[in-house]
């Protein structure tokens, strides 16, 4: 980001990789600042991240470690949230979107145009699951409302987000879990390739279209004020929390 906003690389990672980083020209940091359209954010999930002091004259090693942190994905022994489905990688963590968001708005400017070009929800692909229970999704449901609602809560705070794409629309080949997690809106059955619409296509295809934009503040408010109910007890399994979520938010409307 620093290059394409700024025209040069921050010091701080001059200071860390020095000369495996480029030195632009006056010319060149002209040209490659403010020479993009739009930023596109993936976001999946959030992790711990602390600090791990180094000498300052330290040789650099490598890019995998430039960043001279220690990532978990828990703090004190808990997650930062629940894991998805047959992923060693997601842990549900919404509010991370809209942390990212408001750090492009207060790091490098309110006129950025930003767009999420990629969030998705896995489970486990299991060929034993009737495919009718693999089509009933409502988690992967709540996954999608939970972080629009921090991204319509970032573009209330001033943030230039101009898009949402959800990952994916299909079940397909993963890069690093191949056919073992499905993100699809649709199952694809990998023997014939059949596609079946899951609830979530369904819930999808109807919010985009309106339907169900009237109740969504409402819902997501109530949906995320059960969440902290549940973190602040701590006394059910994720389970539980789901039932406690459906009820708090069902007798609002009944």
């Amino acid at each position: 980001m620093e290059p394409l906003v700024r025209g040069d690389y921050p010091e701080s990672m001059r200071r860390l990789v020095k000369d495996r980083l480029p030195v632009f020209s006056a010319e060149e940091k002209e040209l490659v600042k403010g020479s993009f359209d739009f930023i596109a954010i993936s976001y999946y999930s959030s992790r711990y991240a602390k600090d791990i002091p180094t000498s300052p004259d330290a040789a650099p090693v490598s890019y995998l470690v430039d960043s001279n942190v220690n990532v978990t994905v828990e703090k004190d022994g808990v997650p930062i949230g629940p894991n998805a489905g047959g992923s060693a990688f997601i842990y549900v963590y919404p509010e991370g979107l809209y942390k990212i968001l408001k750090f492009m708005e207060e790091n490098y400017s309110k006129n950025i145009t930003i767009y999420i070009t990629e969030n998705g929800y896995t489970e486990k692909s299991d060929d034993n699951i009737l495919i009718s229970q693999t089509l009933k999704d409502d988690i992967r449901i709540d996954f999608v409302q939970k972080h629009l609602y921090q991204i319509q809560t970032a573009i209330k705070n001033g943030v230039n987000v101009k898009g949402y794409f959800y990952y994916s629309l299909i079940d397909s080949f993963e890069w690093g879990e191949g056919y073992t997690v499905r993100y699809g809106l649709y199952h694809v059955d990998f023997k014939n390739l059949t596609r079946s619409p899951k609830e979530s296509a369904k819930w999808y295809h109807d919010f985009i279209k309106g339907a169900n934009k009237l109740f969504f503040d409402r819902v997501m408010i109530l949906s995320m004020e059960a969440d902290q109910y549940v973190n602040d007890k701590l006394l059910v399994d994720d389970l539980g929390a789901e039932r406690i979520r459906k009820l708090l938010i069902n007798s609002y409307f009944e």
